[in-house]
């Protein structure tokens, strides 16, 4: 069985839906029924998978690829969510709610209108839903999303200079500590260097997170016990990348930079096999 991940919206998740006998590629516009109604999407993913007797009939097929007519009046959609937006602004104004709307979207049958907001508290929302519902006549829904799915819409440029990944490139967010960024010795620079414009850590401190562990696997740590060919010494510091390690040696009680081959520790055995 073919299966497809289809995204309605750049802020949903992907929803699995049976290709059936279809010829789908990546980035295609469908057509598929869901549990409240019909709606259109991308192609996010295609993957084949065993069909065995518990998931052979729960997938909902995917009904067609988009025809031109169906093109059409995605359009026309899309044209009227600036117009939803502004509305549904206005009215946040109006009710003084603490909420920061970020995109709105149309079903493909009409049939309702999802607005998506950033809030810090608890919103009570009543009134604005039975504002929207009197002015687009639909079922209004309001969905709260994360700071950096907000960041992924508005998009912006970060401090390297390039576009935001999550504008650019990223789909799906990995979690990000502190302890991301201390296996890379950059805790020193502080959450607030290493924020996104989103406010949360920044997603490209995962990209090389992997690689410092495993180096940082071959390398004795930090106040362990070392040998030198200056004699005993304890780490004091230690420099992942470039596999060096900073030695306050006890006789001479003086700091000096050795590499890691150039010195032996308890576990440095057990060091060479991670390697």
């Amino acid at each position: 069985m073919i299966v497809t991940g289809v995204r309605f919206h750049n802020q949903d998740k992907n929803y699995d839906f049976n290709a059936g006998g279809l010829d789908l590629k990546l980035g295609d516009i469908v057509i598929v029924e869901t549990e409240i109604g019909t709606e259109s999407g991308k192609v996010a993913t295609i993957e084949k998978r065993e069909e065995t007797g518990e998931n052979s009939g729960s997938l909902k097929p995917v009904i067609r690829v988009a025809t031109s007519v169906d093109l059409e009046k995605i359009k026309k959609y899309e044209k009227k969510v600036e117009e939803a937006v502004a509305y549904c602004r206005e009215i946040v104004g109006k009710l003084r709610l603490e909420m920061k709307l970020v995109d709105a979207h149309f079903a493909f049958d009409g049939s309702r209108v999802t607005f998506y907001f950033t809030a810090d508290a608890r919103i009570d929302f009543r009134e604005l839903v039975k504002d929207l519902t009197r002015k687009f006549q639909k079922s209004v829904r309001l969905q709260q999303i994360g700071s950096r799915d907000a960041a992924a819409k508005i998009g912006d440029y970060g401090i390297c200079g390039r576009k935001l990944c999550c504008a650019k490139f990223l789909k799906e967010f990995e979690s990000i500590t502190l302890d991301t960024a201390r296996v890379q010795q950059m805790e020193h620079r502080g959450s607030d260097r290493l924020s996104g414009c989103c406010g949360r850590l920044m997603c490209c401190l995962s990209y090389e997170a992997k690689t410092y562990k495993k180096l940082a696997l071959t390398m004795p740590d930090m106040g362990e016990d070392v040998i030198t060919k200056s004699g005993r010494g304890r780490v004091i510091a230690r420099n992942i990348l470039k596999q060096e390690v900073q030695v306050r040696l006890d006789k001479e009680d003086k700091k000096e930079n050795f590499k890691v081959a150039e010195i032996n520790w308890k576990n440095k055995k057990v060091a060479q096999v991670n390697k």
